[in-house]
């Protein structure tokens, strides 16, 4: 009988299909939910939906069987949908719940499955901890039928596409968009969210919108080395100015400038607190991820806008956001949620944002960043995922916590931070950080410097230092 610990992570429950992630597993996360949420009162309804990835809808029917043979009343999406669609759904259909089978940006041998609430955001880690908590060893998966579920009225089907890309045209002026100077690419990156742009912007040009569960073998993480296809494209391109991808379940943001060079996400929050502050006048605190660049803090104080850094994992982003006036919330791995949205990630929604100031200001992306370093100064990010063995990678987090790294080559620093990993803020202005993941089998190492070539030399400096 299976009965490993199943732990939620970073943001969800992830693990590799076939090995950790089984029918007979996600049917147990499911009872963990179907108890925790029985045990809070009855009537309860859930929001339930996949991506693309290999085995969605029978992973999302397995959830919905258990959950409905618990009582309680299943939303089931047709066919694939972003995390967005049903973090807006729960919102929208009054539900307690919803449930979103995928594995966010993780490798295409992954499966996962992310909670959440009725705010329309993650569910919160303490919530999330009493779930993990109720998840027996031992599950019942009902042999009763889809069909007959929702013969019974167990189970409603929900167009949450359709609901997210109608509330999306009541908050952007598609056919100024449309006629926009600046003609956009996207690549979906055989996720989620590839028809939602098909749909709104049929002039955009697209790439990897295609329903393809193996992702032709790459990560669907919308960073530069996984991005080449969509860099050249702008690049060759010259009518295209400016790029947009989004990861597997469409919460992540890319971006690429006209010159098809790549705008990370610490460039994309700053360029979307100017935004909404500058440009629309809105205010709010600025809450961000232990591993965001300390920028945003310098653009926030010139603002005069409250900033509150969090352990990383946008569920505590997204606590802040429904208790708190937020303005942006936002993670260095393109997760960012802004005022006037629900409290989720959504890569879409950003990247229309960010589209629309393009359009309305008559100013290309480079023209944008610089308005950004003209209040915080210019700044190079880069960060590199080394895939080593757990005693090595727990062996080099144990001696940056009891502080044995002095310097890394000729950079040293002033002050070390350990809210959620080690981060080092070194003497020439940048920042380095070393974080195990959450989801994945890696290092994480951060860098931050004044151009390009030094962040590169930074990395290349930690990465003699500790191995």
């Amino acid at each position: 009988m299976q009965t490993e610990k199943i732990k939620f992570g970073t943001d969800g429950w992830r693990a590799i299909i076939a090995q950790e992630y089984t029918v007979y597993n996600v049917a147990r996360v499911a009872q963990g939910l179907a108890t925790w949420l029985n045990n809070k009162g009855t009537n309860n309804t859930v929001v339930v939906g996949h991506d693309c990835r290999f085995g969605g809808e029978l992973f999302a029917e397995t959830t919905t069987k258990v959950l409905c043979a618990n009582g309680i009343k299943v939303l089931l999406a047709k066919g694939f949908v972003s995390t967005p669609m049903i973090s807006m759904g729960v919102l929208h259909l009054n539900a307690q719940q919803g449930v979103v089978i995928t594995a966010s940006h993780n490798p295409v041998g992954y499966n996962g499955f992310k909670l959440k609430g009725p705010h329309g955001g993650p569910t919160s880690p303490s919530q999330i901890a009493e779930v993990e908590a109720l998840i027996p060893e031992e599950v019942n998966i009902t042999s009763e039928s889809i069909a007959s579920f929702v013969e019974k009225g167990m189970i409603e089907y929900v167009d949450l596409e359709k609901m997210y890309i109608d509330y999306l045209k009541t908050k952007f002026d598609f056919e100024a968009l449309n006629n926009s100077p600046y003609k956009l690419a996207y690549d979906a990156m055989f996720g989620a969210g590839q028809n939602v742009i098909r749909k709104l912007l049929p002039n955009a040009v697209l790439i990897h919108c295609d329903d393809n569960p193996g992702f032709l073998g790459q990560a669907p993480e919308p960073i530069d080395k996984n991005l080449k296809e969509l860099s050249a494209t702008i690049a060759s391109t010259p009518e295209l100015k400016i790029g947009l991808a989004t990861d597997g379940d469409a919460d992540r943001i890319g971006l690429f400038d006209e010159d098809g060079h790549f705008v990370d996400s610490h460039h994309v929050i700053l360029l979307l607190i100017n935004y909404l502050h500058k440009y629309q006048g809105l205010n709010g605190k600025v809450a961000i991820a232990f591993s965001v660049t300390d920028r945003v803090k310098r653009m926030a104080e010139a603002y005069g806008l409250p900033v509150e850094v969090t352990p990383i994992g946008f569920k505590y982003i997204s606590e802040i956001m429904v208790n708190e006036d937020v303005l942006v919330g936002g993670e260095e791995s393109g997760g960012i949620a802004v005022k006037g949205h629900i409290p989720e990630r959504d890569g879409i929604y950003d990247g229309l944002l960010i589209y629309d100031l393009m359009t309305k200001t008559g100013k290309t992306l480079k023209e944008l960043c610089q308005e950004v370093y003209d209040v915080v100064g210019t700044f190079s990010y880069d960060r590199l995922d080394m895939t080593i063995e757990n005693d090595k990678k727990e062996s080099i987090i144990k001696k940056a916590l009891a502080g044995e790294y002095k310097q890394f080559g000729k950079y040293t620093f002033n002050k070390v931070e350990t809210i959620d990993g080690v981060k080092y803020h070194l003497d020439n202005g940048g920042w380095m950080m070393l974080r195990a993941s959450g989801t994945e089998p890696l290092l994480r190492v951060y860098a931050e410097g004044n151009s390009k070539e030094e962040t590169a030399d930074i990395l290349e400096s930690i990465k003699v230092e500790i191995l």
